[in-house]
């Protein structure tokens, strides 16, 4: 019995000391080298094999990786591809791309050309980068469990028809997409068909579209990101089980611009985020079953728009601050749940100094819902005559849903941890 535990302990050994010692060989690429190109170091090198590309200026395109290796670089060489054709086109698992800066794609309609792409692969990581005037940055296609972290994507993009995605992912699964800067792009992050996905820690700008966007993609999480001056913040469509948590929404402004626009979502949570000097904070369209709790509305136009067609939403504690107009709809019917908000424009009282007001609050005005059916009376905003609107209503309520109700308001602004 002791020997046969001596030689199990010996294979142990000897594989652990095989597994540290041997490793891939590494090659060097600069205008010195023996290796002048990254093409050049690809056609000899292996699996677990490290290409260096040193500090200089390269003038490369459609470089195919078909080995599991890394490439670095060092103090961010330029990779030019003089807009022709593509950058980087990753066909195995286990490949690392890192410490780039890629340049230089034209607009194409018929193929989605990429700085750095990866088809039909596992484990692949993508981070360090910079990727500048490329039609798409970073394009994952039928591939999980892959890295994009810590990448600058700058775009040019005129118009959506003539540009691509900052991050774009197609029918992808376990990625995690972290702090990352996209901007100057039709979408700063696209999914479709992507599932068990995480966006932490990113910010998404100046795009003009979506700073992120969702098509058929269940069950993902985005968190502490920043979607700022976009065309619209966020857009969640045709899915189910989202967490939404701790991101920002700021100055997405426009006749059609959103923090979040929600259209066919269902079972999702939407909780402690900021939404800050948006048109509109959340648009909800056919949305059920929503968890809308503990987010900050500050300086929106609207806060809040959602449409009679969405049911079994909750929102509650949530702050409603500056707002033109907290929440809004088209309809008269309600089916949704609100309690313990703070509305800055509630004026109850609270007589048992509980911090909740004494009497329900209807958030709802009749002017926002004169404006929904008619938007040319928006011009009589801040009037004297909105004002009596107002004031009649409240005394007579008729025409605003005499479901939707707050019945325990908060006197003072929700804290969360």
């Amino acid at each position: 019995m002791i020997r046969i535990f001596k030689n199990i302990f010996l294979l142990f050994v000897t594989a652990l000391f095989f597994n540290t010692t041997v490793s891939g060989k590494e090659l060097t690429v600069c205008a010195e080298c023996g290796y002048k190109s990254i093409k050049s170091a690809l056609k000899v090198c292996e699996d677990g094999d490290k290409i260096l590309v040193k500090k200089g200026y390269y003038r490369e395109n459609n470089i195919v990786i078909d080995k599991s290796i890394s490439i670095s670089g060092e103090d961010n060489p330029v990779i030019d591809l003089e807009f022709n054709n593509q950058g980087f086109v990753i066909r195995k698992d286990n490949v690392t791309v890192s410490g780039l800066e890629i340049r230089n794609i034209n607009v194409s309609y018929v193929k989605d050309l990429s700085a750095i792409k990866i088809e039909n692969s596992s484990w692949c990581r993508i981070e360090n980068n910079f990727l500048f005037n490329t039609f798409f940055a970073v394009y994952l296609s039928n591939s999980d469990n892959c890295t994009v972290k810590n990448n600058k994507i700058t775009g040019f993009a005129q118009t959506e028809s003539s540009s691509g995605n900052g991050i774009h992912l197609w029918k992808c699964r376990n990625i995690l997409i972290e702090n990352n800067e996209t901007s100057g792009h039709r979408d700063g992050i696209y999914f479709e068909f992507v599932t068990n996905t995480r966006i932490i820690n990113n910010n998404s700008h100046n795009n003009l579209r979506y700073g992120l966007h969702f098509m058929f993609s269940d069950s993902n999480s985005y968190r502490k990101n920043l979607f700022r001056e976009n065309g619209a913040g966020v857009a969640v469509m045709y899915t189910k089980n989202i967490v939404m948590e701790d991101n920002t929404f700021i100055e997405n402004w426009g006749p059609a611009s959103y923090g979040i626009l929600l259209k066919d979502i269902s079972r999702s949570i939407i909780r402690r985020n900021r939404f800050i000097k948006n048109t509109i904070g959340i648009f909800m369209e056919g949305s059920d079953k929503m968890n809308i709790e503990e987010n900050e509305f500050r300086d929106n136009g609207y806060a809040v728009k959602i449409f009679g067609n969405c049911s079994y939403d909750t929102l509650v504690r949530n702050n409603f601050i500056g707002n033109t107009f907290d929440i809004s709809t088209n309809s008269s019917r309600n089916e949704n749940f609100y309690s313990g908000n703070y509305w800055d424009k509630y004026k109850g009282y609270d007589m048992d100094k509980d911090n909740t007001g004494d009497v329900p609050y209807r958030p709802v005005s009749l002017y926002s819902m004169l404006v929904e059916k008619v938007p040319e009376s928006i011009i009589m905003l801040r009037s004297f005559i909105t004002e009596i609107i107002d004031l009649t209503e409240k005394a007579i309520p008729v025409f605003i849903p005499e479901s939707l109700v707050d019945e325990k308001p908060k006197m003072i602004r929700n804290e969360y941890n």
